[in-house]
């Protein structure tokens, strides 16, 4: 076999630019290994980068290129110099980030020291679903803001792909974790761990919330703006979405963070350690196949989901 099936743009654009078509077959260079993709997490970064925005500028390619980053699958081949995996092996990693990581495709050649064994207790579709928001999460949460037990932590979008996985880290970690959330979410938000959810729909959250450690900011924007105030002097505001305003955090008195998520294989092996120790869960909003990526990226490019959308590919 020298092609596979692969999803591919030829320019920037709408969803109407993501072509099913052949391309070659990858080869695992050193250090790499080749993986048969079972499934491909579908993130919001992805529909901005295939737009020309999110990651665009940041990527050293030509056309055409294939996007995803989230992988989950079974390595085929190992180049020179892998040890840690072999042919055979169940790995999950988010690859190649912020460069591109090519995981729409029925293979893929990556670096090995971005994979991590899957989780036993998840099948592809769930384990595809969780490197970046999960090491977003980790990153924002324990590196950004050094959150620790007895803190109070708010997190915004709670139940979204980021959120619904920061607020089980957070529960896990011994945190006080109040969310925000729809309407039609505020059940699953409390299911996941937060002590307190704020329905955005009903409720102004800085009316209610006052005296956190911790803002996860996702959303940016009038949130992030009415965010700065419910901060205890010296708190910490951690955005996953551009740079805060420095001149807001000094005025309130607290800092501001901004966390861009790295490929980092020994935390993900510590977060497959928590799922299969039952502290944490992927929620699958919806699943389609490779073919339909561009259903796929009109479902997370609308907003609103509950957990993640992801691609199934073999």
């Amino acid at each position: 076999m020298t092609t596979m099936k692969a999803i591919r743009i030829h320019e920037f654009g709408g969803p109407s630019v993501l072509k099913h078509e052949d391309v070659p077959l990858p080869q695992p260079a050193e250090g790499e290994v080749l993986i048969r993709v079972h499934a491909a997490g579908v993130n919001p970064v992805d529909w901005k980068t295939r737009s020309g925005r999110g990651m665009a500028k940041r990527l050293e390619i030509s056309f055409p290129l294939i996007l995803g980053w989230d992988v989950s699958g079974v390595i085929e081949e190992i180049g020179a110099g892998v040890t840690q995996f072999k042919p055979g092996d169940e790995v999950f990693g988010l690859v190649r980030f912020p460069q591109l990581g090519a995981t729409y495709a029925e293979y893929t050649a990556v670096p090995a020291s971005h994979l991590a064994f899957k989780p036993r207790t998840l099948d592809h579709i769930q384990a595809a679903a969780l490197p970046l928001v999960s090491l977003t999460a980790w990153q924002a949460l324990f590196e950004g803001a050094q959150l620790e037990a007895g803190q109070r932590v708010l997190i915004h979008a709670a139940a979204g792909g980021v959120g619904h996985i920061a607020v089980q880290l957070a529960r896990w970690r011994g945190a006080y974790v109040i969310g925000t959330a729809s309407s039609r979410n505020v059940l699953f938000v409390r299911q996941l761990g937060a002590s307190e959810v704020i329905d955005y729909e009903t409720a102004s959250f800085e009316q209610y919330v006052s005296n956190v450690d911790v803002v996860l900011d996702p959303l940016a924007g009038e949130v992030r703006e009415r965010s700065w105030q419910v901060l205890k002097k010296g708190g910490v505001l951690v955005s996953i979405l551009g740079e805060p305003a420095a001149g807001a955090a000094a005025a309130y008195g607290v800092r501001a963070v901004y966390v861009l998520v790295r490929p980092e294989a020994s935390q993900l092996a510590q977060i497959a350690a928590l799922v299969d120790e039952g502290h944490i869960r992927p929620e699958i909003d919806t699943v389609y196949p490779l073919q339909e990526a561009a259903s796929a990226h009109e479902r997370v490019e609308r907003g609103h989901t509950r957990g993640k959308v992801v691609l199934k590919v073999s």
